[in-house]
Formats: C-alpha cells, structure tokens, sequence
C-alpha cells in the first residue's frame, strides 16, 4: 500500500518511544516524531541522528545523557507533512505521560489544527506497547474499520489490553535518572535482582515482578505473558531487545512454542530516549488480547 494513496484517508501519528523499525513501517501511512536527546556534545533526535548503540557507548564512557520532549518544529512539519499527503483524519498514539510530557504536547498541537481531524491517545505504555497498538490498527484500518469504531471504540479498547514487560539488567541509570533511590539500586545490585518492570493504569512505570540472575528473566517473562492471556483465545505478541538481540530471537520462538495461535508477532528494538534510563541488555515481551 503506497501511503501516497490514502486508505479512508487516516493515518497514524507516534512518536520514536514506539520502537518501530523502517520495515514494519514501509507502505504504511505511520509518521513518527523524534524525541530529543541532549549529549554532552550536543542535541541529537532520537531514531534519526542518535540510537539506542550510540546511547550505551556513551553511558560506558561515563555520559549520562538527559531526554527532552520534541520540539515545536518536528511537531508542526510532521502534521504539514500528513496534510499534504492528503490525509483529513490522524490517530496519534504517543508515550505515557505517566513518564513523558510528548502526549500532551502533541495534543496542544493538534487543537491548534483546522485541516486534519486528529485524535491523540495517551498509550500508557511504551515501546513494543506504542507499537503494537500502531500496528494493530493500521491492520484495522486494512480490514475496513471506519473512523468512529476506531476513535471510539478500537483505540481505548487496545491500550486497555495491552501490556508490555521489560526487564532491566542493571539499577544504575534509573538510579542516576532519579527514578529509584540509591540505596535500591545498590541492594539491587548486589543481589543480582533483575527487576521486570510494566506500566500500571496511571501510566507510570512499575515493577511487576523480580528475578535474581539473568537466565531467569526469559521464563519469568514467558510467565507474565501466559498469566495475561488466560483463556483468551485470540491475541498479538511481540518482543523488543536492547543491546541483547541473541536473547530476544531465543524468547521468540520459545514464546512462539508457548502460545502459537497469535495473529501477528512483533519484534523490536528500544529507542535511544529510553536506553538513556535503562541502559544495555534490556529485554522485552508483551501481549495484546483481542478479544472480550
């Protein structure tokens, strides 16, 4: 499908938190916003100047870098862009703002729009959850679901059924970050926790469950997976790495082998805004129910 030639004339807007590769979305009408990253060196745009490797080598030099929100021009040019593609209706899809401003800016935005119809939903999630709910939708829109059922109906219904998990390798940049206090990220440490971590109803991040030692994390995440489907019969998968791809292809087809009735299995790789919090050897699993 050539985005050039607008299916109901909807497209969807999000932002580089979505972690979607160029592939998943060539001939799709997805538009993505980079957030921005402020070095030391410094302001570079996530997932176009700066990635999650350039992230971790400078966190193992010593850097901490610190996140930003887009800026007004990546914002403007990017609906400009949409318009003159001839799109009349957006859906935007952006980062919890239980962590990130990114929804609510996007939203000022949008209000100040009088060519495009556009709708902005915070996610309450991030990464491989931004993604899924995009994808998901774009292939709702293929199906022929109209606007209303989308906006209405569709939309609120994936960010309520959708679920990320990530584990985190080390406590050290949340710590650094301010996310989590000194004194935990040192007993964290010490103990080989590996904490897994999800985003609650709020939107904010939240630690769902712990392991100790890595080898453990892939089965614990295999675990939450199963304990969200239940009995539900019809779902999405997906999983997303960073700086750990060998262990994202093992946990896909071991979850593939777990639960092989999905509908389409995403996979991923984290943005440079969030590696700046998590750092390296991140791995991710999540699970999109799509039935009642």
């Amino acid at each position: 499908m050539n985005i050039d030639q607008p299916i109901n004339q909807i497209a969807l807007l999000t932002d580089s938190c979505a972690d979607l590769s160029a592939t998943l979305t060539e001939n799709t009408p997805v538009f993505t916003i980079p957030l921005r990253i402020l070095c030391k060196d410094g302001e570079y745009y996530d997932g176009v100047n700066i990635h999650a490797s350039d992230i971790y080598r400078r966190l193992e030099g010593g850097e901490l870098p610190k996140t930003s929100l887009p800026d007004h021009t990546s914002i403007e040019s990017t609906l400009d862009n949409i318009a003159a593609r001839g799109y009349k209706k957006v859906i935007a899809l952006h980062l919890s703002s239980g962590v990130s401003g990114t929804y609510n800016m996007v939203r000022l935005h949008a209000q100040e729009r009088n060519d495009m119809d556009i709708r902005v939903f915070d996610t309450k999630s991030g990464s491989l959850g931004i993604g899924s709910i995009v994808l998901q939708i774009w292939a709702d829109i293929q199906n022929g679901m109209e606007w209303e059922e989308l906006i209405h109906t569709r939309v609120p219904q994936l960010i309520a059924n959708t679920t990320p998990f990530f584990s985190v390798d080390t406590l050290e940049y949340l710590q650094k970050g301010g996310r989590i206090g000194k004194v935990a990220a040192m007993a964290g440490t010490l103990l080989q926790i590996k904490p897994i971590i999800s985003f609650a109803e709020d939107g904010q991040l939240t630690s769902v469950a712990k392991v100790r030692g890595r080898k453990a994390v892939q089965g614990k995440l295999v675990e939450l997976v199963r304990n969200k489907i239940g009995t539900h019969t019809r779902y999405n998968l997906a999983v997303a790495h960073g700086g750990a791809p060998e262990e994202m292809e093992a946990l896909m087809e071991t979850m593939k082998q777990c639960f092989p009735n999905y509908e389409h299995f995403w996979s991923g790789e984290l943005d440079a805004t969030l590696s700046v919090y998590i750092g390296a050897g991140i791995l991710g699993a999540g699970v999109q129910i799509l039935d009642k």
